[in-house]
């Protein structure tokens, strides 16, 4: 019986009591992104690619960072899960992001999504089970995923949303 109530208990902890702030992942120039330092601030992460139709995004993405940067964070993820639409290396795109978007908000590595190799932070933001709030499910490229000062996730923006919407922004 004790040890069937220590496996609930870890379950517990282990699912829904954990925030964002657990997550260290690595940049795309090669240093840490480490989440805990982000306690206080609203976070706004977001799958990217290069050659995608919303790419333009990248521009409100960077518009939306300027204005609230003092409150919020965002991270971008590139990512090639969708019509092979980010084939490029971690340095071809953040040399893309700057040139021809002056992107200064962070961006991680280049990252899987979904799949048999989803990287465990989207594991995290799109099962329930992990996050405690919601299920949710990353149809294409430049979903967003706005989490609070705490950690946890509020809501999810499909790709179609602009960073710059009222829909963003009045969560804000």
């Amino acid at each position: 019986m004790i040890r069937l109530i220590i496996l609930i208990s870890f379950a517990m902890f282990t699912s829904a009591n954990t925030s964002i702030h657990q997550f260290k992942v690595p940049s795309i120039d090669g240093k840490t992104i480490d989440f805990s330092k982000f306690k206080g601030k609203k976070i706004l992460i977001v799958n990217t690619a290069s050659e995608c139709g919303y790419t333009p995004q990248y521009a409100d993405l960077e518009r939306l960072y300027k204005a609230h940067g003092s409150k919020l964070v965002i991270v971008g993820f590139p990512a090639n899960n969708f019509g092979g639409q980010e084939p490029g290396s971690n340095a071809e795109i953040k040399d893309f992001c700057q040139k021809n978007y002056g992107v200064s908000f962070i961006m991680a590595e280049k990252v899987s999504v979904k799949g048999s190799d989803i990287h465990p932070l989207f594991s995290w933001l799109t099962k329930k089970a992990a996050n405690g709030v919601m299920d949710a499910e990353i149809k294409w490229n430049f979903t967003k995923f706005l989490l609070d000062e705490k950690g946890q996730l509020i809501k999810v923006f499909p790709s179609g949303v602009n960073p710059m919407s009222e829909e963003i922004t009045k969560m804000l």
